[in-house]
Formats: structure tokens, C-alpha cells, sequence
């Protein structure tokens, strides 16, 4: 489980935040907190995993709480889409940054590839590759197919990994049960990989019926 602070100064903000993550499979939202002060203290009480973080704090700016946290990844979420803003969030090291107002499916996606990320740095070992390290900061091999629109990096190298992983020929359904996603979303990702030249597809043909798909790590 994924342990969430929530901090918004907008008491009906904070809870819808608080709904969208509780709806993710594997978070859980241990306390929210209106302020900066509070939301310091929950963190050293708590020990989130992580944080959803507004910037506009009635005692505080949520950028000077970005700094004096530790040990705990933060989600930057606010209204501010000034550069500077952005790139002192970043510079703080924010793992993410969601401009308001945005939708359910924003923050949704925000939060699955956090959570993939955690797990593929869970699964690399006390030791990373360069490749291992190009796929959790999203960074493309040269080359590579441009990725299409709605597929995530995070998401992509999740599926990746499944396939390597597995040493052997899948279908998109038994690469959904590894990974934890849905068929078709793996799918997708699948055909990618292909069109990336990162695997290959096979039909299987059996007794009766179409051949079922079947993909192999090339890389």
C-alpha cells in the first residue's frame, strides 16, 4: 500500500484529492493537512510514501515545504504555471507537477506511473543498469518509435520489463496478469514495442479459431 498525505488549504479540494486516491488500487490516504505547518508535522508523524503538495498555503508556500521535507516523494499540485514556479518545484525534486484544474483520469495517471516506478526500482536489486535507470527517467533509446498519445513512459517500461522478465513468448493476457493492468492497455504497449523494434509478434495457430498473438522480448 502506498501511503498518501494530502495537502490542499481548500478544505472541499482536499477532499476530493482524497477520493481520487483512495478509488487507486494499492493508496491509501493516511492524513490530510490544510497548511504547511500541519502537513511538516504530518509528514514526521506519518511517514508518507508520498505527498500531494498545493503550492498556495495560508502560512506558507508549499515550495518551502517541498524543501523541508525528507524522505518522502512529492507530487507538486497547484494553480501556479509560471516557469519559475515549475522550475523551483523541480528543482526541489518534486516527482511530478499537475497544473489546476485538472480531471480524475490526470491525477490518475500521475499516480500509476509513480507507483510503477516504485516498482521497477523494488525489482532492479541493489545495483542498476544504465538501461534499468533510461527507463525510470523515461529517457528513449535512439531510434526509437516516437510513442503515440495517451501511453505513458513509466507504463511502457513496466511492460517492458514483464517481457523481458519472463523469458519467453506471451499474449496480452497473461502480460496483464503479470503486470497488474488491464488487457487492453498492455496491448497497446505490446504493439508499441513491436513498432520500437523492442519485440516481436507471433500468431500462434491452433485447433480452430483466429491464432492468438503471442509477443517476445527482442532487446
Amino acid at each position: 500500500m502506498i501511503r498518501v498525505l494530502v495537502v490542499d488549504d481548500d478544505f472541499m479540494v482536499a477532499r476530493i484529492h482524497s477520493g481520487y486516491v483512495s478509488r487507486m488500487p494499492g493508496f491509501g490516504v493516511v492524513s490530510v493537512a490544510h497548511t504547511g505547518a500541519d502537513a511538516l508535522a504530518a509528514a514526521a508523524e506519518l511517514r508518507p510514501d508520498l505527498v500531494l503538495l498545493d503550492i498556495y498555503l495560508p502560512d506558507m508556500s508549499g515550495l518551502e515545504v517541498l524543501k523541508a521535507l525528507h524522505n518522502v516523494d512529492v507530487l507538486m499540485i497547484s494553480a501556479a504555471r509560471d516557469v519559475p514556479t515549475v522550475r523551483e518545484a523541480m528543482r526541489g525534486g518534486a516527482v511530478n507537477y499537475l497544473i489546476k484544474p485538472f480531471t480524475a483520469a490526470a491525477l490518475t495517471e500521475r499516480l500509476q506511473q509513480y507507483a510503477d516506478t516504485r516498482k521497477r526500482l523494488t525489482a532492479i536489486g541493489p545495483e542498476a543498469r544504465q538501461d534499468d535507470v533510461d527507463r525510470l527517467f523515461g529517457t528513449p533509446k535512439t531510434g526509437t518509435a516516437p510513442m503515440p498519445k495517451g501511453l505513458s513512459a513509466a507504463t511502457c517500461a513496466l511492460v517492458a520489463d514483464t517481457l523481458r522478465e519472463a523469458g519467453r513468448d506471451l499474449s496480452a493476457t497473461e502480460a496483464a496478469e503479470l503486470s497488474g493492468l488491464s488487457r487492453v492497455s498492455v496491448r497497446r504497449y505490446l504493439e508499441y514495442l513491436c513498432v520500437a523494434g523492442q519485440a516481436e509478434f507471433r500468431p500462434r495457430y491452433g485447433t480452430a479459431g483466429r491464432p492468438e498473438h503471442r509477443y517476445r522480448w527482442l532487446g
